[in-house]
């Protein structure tokens, strides 16, 4: 399927029924040519497997949303819970990108303030962010400023359609209000890293929203400068 689409690099998202076919998963990348770019969440039997096949995934980890009485100890109590990841993810020569997934942690400030802290007090460099549009419909209008605040941190974009207020939240590309804009902000931003598709729609065959977020990007692209 994803040769068919001509799609290169693959964030694998799994559940607890996928784990015994981790390594099968690697090998199906491996014979078609296929990067196995990223790896949702953790499982400890992945770290044996990408030192076997030599892969280096980044990591996407959903960035905590601590209590905390000011919000010093909010970036620090975040930085603490994640600390088992930075380490390992440096032991494995992996990325680990902090993925906003709604709440105190989703919000961009509060990715690059932990992103900072973790670079600066624990030197991990190889720390940065995922952000993705289905979890930002709160900052359509302010994309711009957000963008510039995290571009120095960013692992990869995620983009989907986007309308107001979420409706609905997953949307393939060119069929909502504001990607055309946010595109076009992207691309006058500089950022020249890794962007991705989704597919997220359980009610459609993969293949086909995928193949629609495609198409839907080509036709935006006919309109960006």
């Amino acid at each position: 399927m994803l040769q068919r689409l001509g799609i290169r690099k693959v964030a694998y998202d799994w559940r607890k029924e996928h784990v015994p076919t981790f390594e099968e998963e690697i090998l199906a990348y491996k014979k078609h040519d296929l990067e196995y770019f990223a790896f949702w969440s953790w499982h400890p039997d992945m770290e044996p497997l990408i030192a076997r096949h030599d892969i280096r995934p980044q990591i996407w980890v959903t960035c905590p949303s601590p209590q905390g009485d000011t919000q010093q100890a909010r970036i620090e109590a975040c930085a603490a819970e994640l600390l088992p990841h930075v380490k390992r993810t440096e032991k494995l020569g992996c990325k680990l990108g902090l993925y906003n997934h709604g709440g105190w942690g989703g919000e961009p400030a509060n990715l690059v303030a932990v992103c900072q802290h973790l670079r600066e007090k624990h030197n991990a460099e190889h720390v940065g962010i995922v952000y993705n549009f289905h979890h930002g419909h709160g900052h359509i209008e302010d994309f711009a400023d957000v963008l510039r605040q995290m571009q120095p941190y960013l692992l990869c974009l995620n983009i989907n359609g986007m309308n107001d207020n979420a409706q609905p939240k997953i949307l393939p590309l060119g069929q909502g209000k504001h990607e055309k804009a946010m595109l076009q902000t992207i691309l006058t931003s500089g950022y020249d890293g890794p962007i991705g598709i989704l597919d997220h729609r359980s009610d459609v065959d993969a293949e086909k929203s995928l193949r629609e977020n495609l198409e839907g990007l080509e036709e935006l692209k006919t309109d960006l400068r």
